[in-house]
């Protein structure tokens, strides 16, 4: 079953209810969300883009920021949907809402990076589901025996 969602940008009364997404998925400490945000909240020139998904309340976050020193890559560093809404297509059109936003701004290539910790399979079953390749592992990039995973996608 597939539930309709639409999409926009985060506003700072979101930082509650995705600070709660955030802590069900347990993808880090929600605290440091303020931090991770300020720039986008406080400077009109960022690039950064934080957008939240909704069905009649937010279910998911998302933040990708361009790949400095390159043309069109991004990466996206963040996404988490509301454990009650995985396995119903939220995360795949997020996804696709977010392939198609970098795309229309030049985007060429979309980045994905996470844990190579067992707890962290079902993520990293994921991206391939959504046409993304794993192109890269670096041993313990997060911490000893946390590998970073990372996958791609070219939009062109």
């Amino acid at each position: 079953m597939t539930i309709a969602i639409t999409f926009r940008a985060l506003t700072r009364d979101d930082l509650s209810p995705v600070k709660a997404i955030i802590d069900d998925t347990e993808m880090f400490p929600s605290e440091m969300l303020d931090e991770m945000t300020a720039a986008f909240f406080d400077d009109t020139k960022t690039d950064d883009l934080w957008f939240v998904a909704c069905t009649n309340k937010v279910v998911g976050i998302a933040y990708c920021a361009p790949e400095r020193m390159t043309d069109g890559t991004w990466n996206l560093l963040l996404i988490a949907v509301d454990p009650n809404c995985q396995g119903q297509g939220a995360g795949k059109q997020f996804m696709a809402f977010i392939e198609q936003h970098i795309k229309n701004n030049s985007g060429r290539i979309l980045l994905v990076e996470t844990s190579g910790l067992p707890e962290y399979a079902l993520t990293r079953n994921f991206y391939p589901q959504c046409g993304y390749v794993q192109v890269a592992c670096i041993p313990d990039f997060y911490q000893a025996g946390d590998d970073k995973i990372v996958f791609l996608k070219k939009l062109t």
